[in-house]
């Protein structure tokens, strides 16, 4: 017998009958096997390949290793960016995220050092790679010049050589092979808390958009964790009572108790008191001064008593408390709102249609306030809505869009 497959595939021929392709099912069977037997001895062969062909088309840290290329890489092929954020994401309480970060950002960098920034001078907190991590400790780090000045001073991700940082810092700790560093300001409500100095080491690699990008995450934990704490303590005030509630300064008697804003934000590094500096008070925010200058003119100007400026002041007690801790909690839901969704808020600003992309968030809240406050005597001052249109829209309704309730 004999067999022959045209080129077509179109005709099957045995012997002196020939059988057509689609009525020999039998046959499509056996091909379709066979297909399949040689695609299993060939497909590892060709996975490889596949895949030899797919990392020779990416970034290697092979070279940063070896010192060829940019010592700086954007996109290393080794760690786990998205697991290095999620620890940081896992610390409960300031320092823990701060030590996360640290541990995170070595993976990034050889050598990486958090350097607490108090009334402009930084001193050294805690450091990895260095190996004795508590060297670093206390280190003064001069600010008058070099890349920390300039990061501090302007808030940017500051790379540079070695030969541009501090004398003392290179003379006492050394320097990297490749002579690169960065410099990244942590920034806490709008202000330099700290800064974090990374470089290579001895031939390893800095990741300057991985170090920035865990910096920028443990900024926005730290001020999320933040205001977590400031919730549950507004929860405890608002069953207790005894607990004294911020007043907007214009509102307050002429000697108040003094209080802390719900958007103040607690120092992380409160309790490090550097060896090499005598403890001085922080500035106070730049808005806080200018808010306590014109209460301070206003003040002057007035012949009235400060207490007949409190809106309150005609109530009892008990009601004018609930007023103000109705303010509070509607500050603390709104400062939330805008803490999660900067991005929306300045394209909503700019578009003049800001309720309709925060709509979900805005009435969640605001159902959150009306639960607590609809019931009591603060109802009828709908502190809510106030703050909505003062916190997110700036005092410009317009901002909010045409589908907002006013």
């Amino acid at each position: 017998m004999s067999f022959s497959l045209g080129r077509g595939g179109e005709k099957l021929s045995f012997g002196n009958g020939s059988l057509r392709m689609a009525d020999s099912k039998g046959l499509q069977q056996i091909v379709e096997r066979a297909v399949a037997q040689a695609l299993d001895r060939h497909l590892p062969k060709l996975q490889a390949d596949l895949v030899q062909s797919v990392l020779s088309e990416l970034p290697s840290d092979a070279g940063a290793q070896s010192g060829a290329g940019s010592p700086v890489q954007s996109s290393p092929v080794q760690g786990n960016l998205v697991q290095a954020a999620a620890s940081i994401h896992a610390g409960t309480t300031q320092k823990e995220i701060l030590r996360a970060l640290l541990d995170a950002g070595s993976a990034y960098g050889a050598r990486v050092a958090l350097f607490v920034v108090k009334a402009g001078a930084a001193t050294g907190w805690q450091g990895r790679g260095f190996g004795d991590d508590d060297s670093i400790k206390d280190f003064s780090l001069d600010m008058t010049a070099g890349p920390a000045a300039h990061a501090y001073q302007n808030r940017i991700v500051t790379p540079a050589n070695i030969a541009e940082m501090d004398r003392r810092f290179v003379e006492q700790f050394g320097g990297p092979e490749n002579e690169q560093i960065l410099v990244l300001p942590l920034v806490l409500k709008d202000k330099v808390a700290a800064l974090l100095y990374a470089d290579g080491g001895a031939g390893g690699a800095l990741d300057a958009a991985s170090l920035e990008l865990l910096v920028m995450t443990t900024s926005a934990w730290l001020e999320v964790t933040s205001l977590r704490k400031q919730a549950q303590k507004d929860v405890s005030d608002a069953g207790s009572g005894l607990a004294p509630v911020p007043v907007p300064i214009m509102d307050r008697p002429a000697a108040p108790a003094p209080v802390q804003s719900v958007s103040a934000f607690p120092d992380p590094f409160a309790g490090h008191t550097p060896k090499h500096i005598a403890p001085a008070p922080e500035p106070a925010p730049a808005a806080e001064v200018v808010e306590v200058s014109a209460h301070a003119a206003s003040a002057s100007a007035a012949s009235a008593p400060a207490a007949a400026a409190d809106p309150f002041a005609g109530m009892s007690a008990e009601d004018a408390e609930t007023h103000r801790k109705a303010q509070r909690f509607a500050r603390l839901l709104v400062d939330e709102i805008k803490l999660y969704n900067q991005a929306k808020v300045a394209e909503g600003r700019r578009h003049k249609d800001l309720y309709d992309r925060l709509k979900e968030d805005i009435e969640k809240s605001r159902s959150t306030y009306t639960k607590r406050y609809g019931t009591t005597a603060a109802a009828s001052g709908d502190y809510f809505q106030k703050e909505v249109v003062r916190n997110l829209a700036e005092e410009d309704t317009t901002i909010m869009g045409a589908n907002f309730r006013k």
